[in-house]
């Protein structure tokens, strides 16, 4: 929709939206340098990491990547399409949106849609009020334990049992649109309504307008439950039931339970776990997951605890492997057999049914139960199976991280090489001197030949990278003494990033804070890839203390480099126990200049 309304008119309407005002209209701002700074409105944090450019006319949030300028926020915090938040700041700023006869033809068409849905949702909850059939709608939902209040909340109605209740008490230009909306017929020698004797659940989508509905019978169709047709504004694949009410019950929405049913949600809510939706009537596919992943980043999947419900976890699993990359959290919970959510937690309680839901099990555990049902993994050709089956479903995962750590997982299940603790067995580990505190050991093994191999630091701490680019961000222009210290360290597998974030910093000359946000904020492709850096950074410290940290960090991975070299030497002099000169100088001297790093507390000024 954004090529329906001319370019220019966008640039002119940024141009004069104060982004300060509009954003502290929401998020309360602080000075902070030449711009302003809060905690973000898009994730949950307690110190600030939120950074608003007024002059530059866009924000940025090094916690979660949040990015954009007055018209991203606007569809973020509000829950707005493009054009919606086009509209909102145009009547901010007194201006007309312009559009082409085509693009106002679709507009127009959109709303007239949405108005007669609304007209339609109106009918149904009167109906429930007044109609002389209700009361078998009645019986239902309060047979199922809802109350007024939460019937009301989700606004549920009543279609009445005659024929055509809702065509008849519309008018001709409303008729068209509903017929449209197929919620009744176009035969108007002999109308019928779609949804006849139900009780109704209004479909809304994140903006909480009605676009749809689904009805479930109160007498004995075939069909429980039917969806309206799929319409202009309605598809089905892309929403999902429930979401408005979850985004206005929680402002940050830290997780969504995906349950399998209106009633499911609506008992959910009634219980006070507002965080649940429910796909309509499909599997959980791509488009419905990645609508989700819009909203929260961690996603828990809760299905019936028989075989239908298997099936469908395993779907959602298997749809979305290749939606899963870093900071994405997918849990599974399967419910005793028999029971659904909408039962149990009327039969359990609140409590007991969140502590289920603490207890989700982990896409990567979820997925290796699928692969390994009905196999004995005491068998040799078992295991190849569920390496087989394994492979097939980890190569989909987006997330290059994830999949390396998920084949690791499926090494140890499958390896001929297992102890008594089934891990891998590992070669017996040469340690000279006393391991160092903080876990940066040295480790060496000794192969068939003689000679020894160094093995890979497991204990060196992921966020080493983070904090060093943290202390970077407050003050770029260290980025060459960093750099240069850093010289030895190029092969750290978890250092990789890093040493691409300082290249970016010389690359693009970047010498302060706000030409850095400037950068990232402007460029999608930097954005992306260094947002993954700070993912793993839960407190923001202040800047000097985040730039004494970073050298810190730097000054622990000199001394690591010094002691491997150490250690390279010792095991030397193990095997051959005559030690030249030139190798006792350089033991001496390195000695020297571990103690020397041991001594500097505090990072360049």
């Amino acid at each position: 929709m954004s090529g329906s309304i001319p370019q220019s008119f966008i640039n002119n309407l940024t141009d004069r939206i104060d982004l300060y005002t509009l954003i502290n209209s929401r998020v309360t701002l602080k000075k902070s340098g030449t711009g302003y700074k809060a905690c973000c409105p898009f994730h949950e944090e307690k110190t600030p990491s939120f950074n608003v450019q007024p002059d530059k006319g866009y924000y940025h949030c090094f916690g979660c990547g949040a990015h954009g300028d007055a018209i991203s926020f606007l569809r973020e915090y509000d829950n707005l399409s493009f054009v919606d938040a086009i509209e909102s700041l145009a009547r901010l700023a007194g201006l007309e949106v312009p559009r082409d006869e085509v693009a106002q033809a679709h507009h127009d068409k959109s709303r007239q849609l949405i108005k007669a849905c609304e007209f339609a949702n109106n009918f149904y909850t009167s109906q429930l009020r007044s109609h002389t059939a209700s009361k078998s709608a009645w019986n239902y939902l309060l047979g199922r334990g809802l109350s007024q209040e939460i019937i009301e909340t989700f606004d549920l109605g009543f279609a009445p049992p005659e024929k055509n209740s809702l065509f008849m008490h519309s008018d001709n230009a409303m008729k068209k649109s509903l017929a449209e909306l197929k919620l009744v017929s176009d035969n108007y020698a002999s109308p019928f309504d779609l949804f006849r004797n139900r009780v109704m659940f209004p479909i809304r989508n994140t903006r909480g307008q009605v676009i749809a509905f689904g009805g479930r019978t109160l007498g004995d169709d075939k069909a429980k439950y039917i969806n309206s047709p799929e319409s202009d504004i309605f598809h089905k694949s892309n929403e999902v039931y429930g979401l408005y009410e979850a985004k206005k019950a929680n402002r940050n929405l830290d997780s969504l339970l995906v349950a399998e049913g209106y009633l499911d949600v609506i008992s959910l809510a009634q219980y006070g776990i507002t965080n649940a939706v429910a796909t309509l009537g499909t599997a959980t596919n791509s488009d419905n997951l990645s609508a989700l992943l819009r909203h929260s980043q961690k996603i828990i999947f809760c299905f019936d605890g028989d075989q239908a419900g298997r099936n469908a976890a395993r779907k959602a699993m298997e749809n979305s492997l290749p939606l899963l990359e870093d900071g994405i959290d997918l849990r599974f919970l399967l419910l005793p057999h028999g029971e659904d959510p909408d039962t149990l937690i009327r039969k359990e309680g609140a409590d007991k049914f969140r502590s289920r839901i603490q207890a989700a099990r982990p896409l990567s555990s979820f997925l290796i139960d699928c692969c390994s049902e009905d196999l004995d993994l005491q068998q040799p050709e078992h295991k190849g199976m569920l390496k087989k089956r394994a492979d097939e479903q980890i190569e989909k995962i987006a997330s290059p991280t994830i999949k390396r750590n998920m084949k690791s997982e499926i090494y140890k299940l499958t390896s001929p090489f297992q102890n008594k603790d089934g891990d891998s067995w590992k070669t017996k580990k040469f340690q000279p001197g006393t391991p160092k505190k903080g876990g940066y050991n040295n480790q060496f093994t000794k192969s068939e030949s003689g000679y020894y191999n160094k093995v890979e630091d497991t204990s060196f701490r992921v966020e080493t990278g983070a904090r060093i680019c943290l202390g970077l961000y407050y003050r770029p222009s260290l980025k060459t003494e960093a750099k240069e210290k850093l010289s030895g360290c190029e092969r750290e597998p978890a250092l990789h990033l890093t040493f691409e974030f300082i290249d970016f910093l010389q690359q693009k000359n970047i010498n302060t804070t706000q030409d850095l946000l400037f950068c990232l904020a402007t460029n999608a492709e930097f954005r992306e890839k260094f947002r993954q850096l700070f993912k793993s950074i839960e407190h923001f410290p202040d800047d000097e203390a985040a730039i004494a940290d970073a050298f810190g960090e730097i000054n622990q991975l000199q001394i690591r480099s010094i002691e491997q070299r150490i250690s390279e030497i010792l095991i030397r002099k193990s095997d051959h126990p005559s030690m030249d000169d030139q190798a006792k100088q350089e033991l001496k001297d390195l000695y020297v200049k571990k103690q020397s790093l041991r001594n500097l507390v505090s990072a360049p000024s």
